[in-house]
């Protein structure tokens, strides 16, 4: 009996030294990762973080010591990405991805957004000569929370506050984004490129179907968007192929006019011969 035992042992023991070494053990990890996402006004705004758990140790002055930076987290720093320009803290800060460091005092914590993204999980060390912005947070006592989390609050079209939670602490940076500024540039683009799609569906229908009445109709849409030398000139296309020549003259002078000054004004050539042919028909 003793000996079938330890036959079974040794089986088991040389399984598991055979094993592929891409098995791998899944446990729950200590500090679990996390990813929090907001949307503020147009603008989305995102935490990539590792969420380290209280579990009867004195967090604030001891497992985190004051006045040291601290990855705001654990094993590599935490991540924050905006989508747009944001005003972080008070403090102007472009588009893109940055680590999150944190400055933790009794007297009052500090937020760095760093351009280094290695930090803590490289041997890339903190430098503050890489902080795009360096402002001050408020704190504040909250109940009891046992793991770390990053949590937006008070979040309106304009602006958001960024909270940082653990143990029986809140420390909260606002955000703030234009976003009116920001739908303007969307509204104008949009309205920008719909006299081109227009534009370039009367092209289409004109050079490919032959349709000339339905070509007008999408280059007449174009021109009321907004009026461009391009757009004028397919118009003027249109009407000389439908015969229309003293309305294809006038499109013709108004791409002229629009585009005379204009260094891509690459049917120039064209208009030209236009306006001189057409006066006679």
């Amino acid at each position: 009996m003793k000996n079938t035992a330890l036959g079974c042992l040794l089986s088991a023991l040389v399984a598991l030294v055979a094993a592929p070494a891409s098995a791998q053990l899944e446990l729950p990890a200590a500090s679990p990762s996390a990813k929090v996402m907001q949307e503020v006004g147009v603008t989305e705004i995102s935490i990539d973080y590792s969420s380290p758990g209280v579990k009867g140790r004195k967090v604030w002055g001891d497992l985190v010591p004051w006045d040291k930076p601290w990855r705001s987290g654990a094993n590599g720093a935490t991540k924050i990405t905006f989508s747009h320009d944001v005003t972080f803290g008070g403090k102007p800060v472009p588009a893109g991805t940055y680590s999150i460091v944190t400055l933790p005092s009794a007297k009052g914590w500090k937020v760095m957004l760093n351009k280094e993204l290695g930090l803590w999980a490289t041997p890339a060390p903190y430098t503050p000569a890489n902080d795009v912005a360096t402002v001050a947070a408020t704190t504040s006592a909250i109940p009891s929370r046992e793991r770390l989390a990053f949590v937006f609050s008070n979040t309106t079209d304009d602006a958001t506050s960024l909270d940082l939670e653990w143990e029986k602490l809140k420390v909260s940076v606002p955000i703030k984004v234009d976003t009116a500024a920001l739908a303007k540039a969307n509204i104008d683009k949009a309205v920008e490129g719909s006299w081109r799609v227009n534009a370039n569906a009367a092209r289409y229908v004109a050079d490919t179907l032959k349709d000339y009445p339905t070509a007008l109709k999408y280059a007449d849409a174009s021109v009321a968007i907004q009026s461009t030398w391009f757009n004028q000139w397919i118009r003027a296309d249109i009407l000389a192929r439908s015969g229309n020549y003293a309305e294809a003259r006038k499109a013709a002078q108004a791409a002229w006019d629009l585009g005379d000054k204009d260094p891509g004004f690459f049917f120039r050539n064209q208009v030209s011969k236009a306006l001189a042919d057409w006066k006679t028909k």
